[in-house]
């Protein structure tokens, strides 16, 4: 499976990943590589010593300092905690060894965050094998399932608060997997390994999945068909009252428990959209059977006809300005499966084998995996529908410029500040299309280049009196004495042809300039999805200067540069 990936000549992330065990890890390791591999990630691996995990946080030895991890992952279990209250503690005694096991982990994370300032994922714990105490273990201060549980409260409420922190709740994925089949004894006592390796796997997976959210590669977008699959029964046979939706019925039950999870997604920013082989009029009228969930308002797109599945779904991503794989298809058709999995490689098509079972099927395939909860992430649906009221006002217009201008567009572009920065990764690790060089950044590098003056790095917000359009443009340039090279400039495709590329290169020019900047060289790398950026440059004005397999290199002068922007209002609060 490595070499397939290696060989399938895909270019991904590069990160480095230092994992420090309590246990013998290089089995997880070779499976997390396998999925992030199919993530789009291509991990390189610093190993602590078995048992070593505490001290690589407290005392890094030189190997790992010089590894300069981009994100550390400390994989501990129950194996790991160095004590538990014993029967014979009395409460303040076993109260105190809870919070002393807390405060080791809490000095080993802050230890981490200072020397490398990186993510860090934690395991919690997973319950214990036995329970001395029987049920009571739960409730009295001696047990072991308490300490367990008071020690994944701690964490829980300590991760709130770090946003580069970022629990594995290895609790959750024990208990589905079963505790009996979860730990080997004998593994443990011959190899030292705290999992059985036929669970490792699982582990494996749920830890890939918090990776992969961390480096924008989450799901955006839930296609979905209707009949059999929001409701029981075929609406355009049955009819819209007869379709099985409902608590009323066991069949219906079961659809409307799935749509209840769908709309939950829908307010976590996921889009939502339909794609069914159905007459519109049958599809509306189904989204609004007085049992159902779900409403027609609550779905980005609806494409309810007769073309082929895949054809919609590319059709339903260029009206969204999005990529195919930013989508996940769920159809109970085994049919319409195959042919999206075969014709749109990105998108994801999960087997939807069973009403009963469709949540268990999304929820265990971990696609939206939510590592932060921002406004621009819950608002994301209303900033799509407001993008369809945009291109239905600018058919009413003759004139490109005087619909711009009706938009009453304002721009907020200003240096990286820190209420934006973890948008800002966000946003570099997710853009594809619109994207020069498609440099990728961890949240720890913005804050270092938001801190160092030999760069200009610049946030753009859009918003116009449909909505707030949030974060949608980062330029990042390094100086080189009167010379400004650009790293990187990406924007979000919802904000195509609205003048905000000139916006941004108005205001780069202008601060370039300030600090004594006399030539601006930007950077085109190809890539499979860049090629709407590759005469960017060009646009603005540069002189192409150099040519190579592709690549290209463009200068501009900032003397005698004049403001391209006639639409937008920049800074409207400045002046």
């Amino acid at each position: 499976m490595k070499k397939a990936f290696k060989n399938d000549g895909i270019k991904r992330i590069p990160v480095k990943i230092a994992i420090l065990s309590g246990s013998t890890a290089n089995a997880l390791a070779d499976q997390l590589e396998l999925f992030l591999l199919n993530y789009g990630l291509e991990p390189t691996f610093y190993l602590s010593e078995y048992g070593q995990y505490w001290q690589d946080a407290m005392f890094p030895s030189e190997e790992l300092t010089e590894f300069k991890p981009d994100l550390i992952y400390v994989y501990t279990t129950n194996r790991n905690i160095n004590r538990y209250p014993s029967v014979t503690d009395s409460r303040e005694e076993a109260l105190s060894a809870i919070e002393s096991e807390f405060l080791r982990y809490r000095q080993m994370w802050e230890s981490l965050k200072e020397k490398f300032g990186c993510p860090i994922i934690q395991n919690n714990f997973e319950l214990p094998s036995y329970r001395l105490l029987g049920n009571s273990d739960c409730s009295d201060i001696h047990g072991r399932v308490r300490a367990v549980n008071e020690l994944n409260l701690k964490f829980s409420e300590y991760a709130e608060n770090e946003p580069k922190l970022y629990i594995n709740d290895i609790n959750y994925v024990s208990a589905c997997y079963g505790l009996d089949n979860w730990s080997d004894n004998l593994a443990w006592q011959m190899y030292k390994y705290a999992l059985s390796l036929q669970a490792v796997p699982y582990l494996a997976a749920n830890t890939a999945a918090i990776i992969k959210a961390i480096y924008g590669k989450n799901k955006k977008v839930l296609a979905l068909d209707l009949d059999n699959t929001l409701w029981g029964g075929v609406v355009g046979d049955d009819g819209a009252d007869n379709i099985k939706i409902g608590m009323d019925l066991p069949q219906g039950q079961v659809y409307s428990e799935f749509q209840e999870y769908l709309k939950l997604h829908k307010d976590l920013g996921i889009l939502l959209t339909v794609c069914s082989k159905n007459d519109y009029e049958n599809a509306e009228a189904g989204l609004k059977h007085p049992d159902g969930t779900l409403r027609p308002d609550d779905f980005t797109v609806i494409k309810a006809n007769w073309e082929n599945k895949d054809r919609n779904i590319l059709e339903t991503a260029e009206e969204l300005n999005l990529l195919p794989e930013s989508f996940v298809f769920a159809d109970d058709n085994p049919a319409e499966r195959e042919i999206v999995r075969e014709q749109l490689k990105g998108t994801a098509v999960p087997e939807m084998d069973g009403a009963e079972n469709y949540i268990r099927i999304l929820d265990r395939n971990r696609y939206f995996e939510v590592v932060s909860l921002s406004e621009d992430d819950r608002k994301r649906g209303e900033m799509y529908k407001a993008n369809a009221e945009r291109a239905s006002l600018m058919k009413s217009y003759s004139d490109y410029g005087d619909y711009l201008d009706s938009l009453s567009m304002n721009a907020e572009i200003k240096p990286f500040a820190p209420p934006y920065l973890q948008r800002i990764a966000q946003l570099t690790n997710k853009s594809n299309q619109f994207n020069v060089t498609t440099r990728r950044y961890t949240e720890s590098e913005i804050e270092s280049i938001a801190s160092d003056n030999n760069y200009i790095a610049l946030y753009g917000r859009l918003s116009d009196k449909f909505g707030d359009n949030g974060v949608v443009s980062v330029v990042i340039g390094h100086k080189d004495g009167t010379e400004l090279n650009i790293d990187l400039w990406i924007m979000s495709c919802r904000v195509l042809k609205r003048e905000m590329e000139f916006a941004m290169l108005d205001k780069v020019v202008e601060t370039a300039s300030a600090q004594g900047v006399k030539k601006i060289r930007g950077y085109y790398y190809p890539t499979a999805k860049n090629g709407m950026v590759k005469e960017l440059f060009g646009t603005f004005g540069f002189e192409k200067v150099s040519e190579s397999d592709g690549n290209t290199v463009w200068e501009l002068l900032t003397d005698g540069y004049k403001p391209y922007t006639k639409h937008i209002n920049i800074n409207k609060e400045e002046k």
